[in-house]
């Protein structure tokens, strides 16, 4: 009888040791297969942008990517910033607050994409057309916005974008 015993315990470890064997090798298989669906270094690369604001003097404009996208990076004068704080929202098309677009007032960051078919405003060069509230202008369809990103006039419906940016130091900003 203590024959049959052992031999149902050595079964018993074969049976699971053999089992284990296949889940680990199962899983091993299935590690390329799993890990092909993660993001891609470049891709994860575009999530965010570090950007050095050191260079860029008051009245100076930089554009940088993010996500494919261009990003406005204004320092803006002090009568840019009367100018936008100075509108009526009644007045707006797409109605918000200067403060709620601005992390500090002299930097205005925005994603340099027209609200209305895409195009990418002009006005980031000085020798640009800055439309006729001192911000941007868009051509191709004649859209205008103000020193804060808003719209003021023409076919576009809403404001540029703000992007989710934070300051990392002071002269310093992460977009993403």
């Amino acid at each position: 009888m203590a024959e049959v015993e052992e031999g149902a315990t050595r079964r018993d470890f074969i049976n699971v040791a053999s089992g284990a064997v296949g889940v680990v090798g199962i899983a091993a298989a299935a590690w390329p297969f799993i890990n092909q669906m993660n993001p891609a270094a470049d891709t994860l690369a575009l999530a965010s942008t570090e950007v050095d604001i050191s260079g860029v003097e008051e009245g100076m404009s930089i554009t940088v990517v993010w996500r494919g996208k261009p990003v406005f990076v204004r320092h803006r004068t002090a009568k840019e910033i009367e100018e936008a704080k100075d509108v009526d929202l009644g007045e707006l098309r797409d109605p918000t607050p200067d403060a709620d677009r601005v992390q500090k007032p002299e930097w205005l960051i925005l994603i340099g994409i027209c609200t209305h078919l895409g195009c990418v405003p002009l006005g980031q060069k000085t020798t640009e057309p800055r439309g006729d509230y001192d911000g941007w202008f868009c051509p191709c369809h004649g859209s205008h916005y103000d020193s804060s990103g808003r719209i003021r006039k023409g076919p576009a419906p809403l404001n540029l974008p703000v992007p989710p940016y934070v300051f990392t130091g002071d002269t310093a900003i992460k977009i993403g």
